[in-house]
């Protein structure tokens, strides 16, 4: 017996590693030598692929693919049908390999809305909110809420999901920010 839930209707290769708490609902498809996390929650048809790595705490909403070359850390927030690619130039006629993925890595607590897309080989940033829709092409600092396609740093957001005013005085809990090398730091 298990200590996490899968569907019925979903596959977990051997080789996988699923941490205690962790639900996977229907459809998906976890392969080999991925390892998620503790208390994830994996949404209807999302592929993990190989050997990637997502942290405790993690909620994939419906539709999403988690290519091999991304790393998700704990409480990311992946809204539906958010994109991640690995590779900058694909041909089918010409596969690359893994050796050649050009690795992301989605920082602790930061949010991807629905139908976002991150191209591949940037960082984002702890707490940073990436708006429906909007298409990554660069670095994310830590706090930054970025919108549009391409996406453009448009502010700062909280720890706990508010929009930070000019102040950066969070109207919600308090938190207090200051501005730092990789973006926001709480004071």
């Amino acid at each position: 017996m298990s200590d996490y839930f899968v569907h019925e209707s979903s596959i977990v290769d051997d080789g996988a590693s699923v941490g205690e708490g962790t639900k996977i609902w229907h459809f998906c498809h976890i392969q080999s030598g991925a390892v998620i996390g503790k208390n994830c929650t994996l949404g209807q048809n999302v592929n993990i692929s190989n050997n990637v790595k997502i942290g405790n705490g993690v909620k994939i909403q419906n539709n999403v693919s988690v290519y091999e070359g991304v790393e998700l850390k704990d409480y990311v927030f992946c809204g539906p049908s958010c994109v991640f690619t690995n590779d900058l130039t694909p041909r089918a006629k010409y596969p690359k390999g893994r050796d050649n993925y050009k690795k992301t890595v989605v920082e602790e607590g930061a949010s991807i809305g629905a139908n976002a897309t991150v191209v591949c080989g940037h960082r984002i940033g702890k707490w940073a909110m990436i708006g429906a829709g909007a298409v990554v092409t660069s670095d994310v600092p830590d706090h930054a809420l970025m919108l549009g396609v391409p996406a453009k740093h448009r502010g700062w957001a909280c720890e706990c999901g508010k929009i930070l005013p000019g102040d950066l005085i969070c109207p919600g809990c308090g938190r207090r920010y200051k501005t730092a090398d990789k973006g926001l730091e709480e004071i």
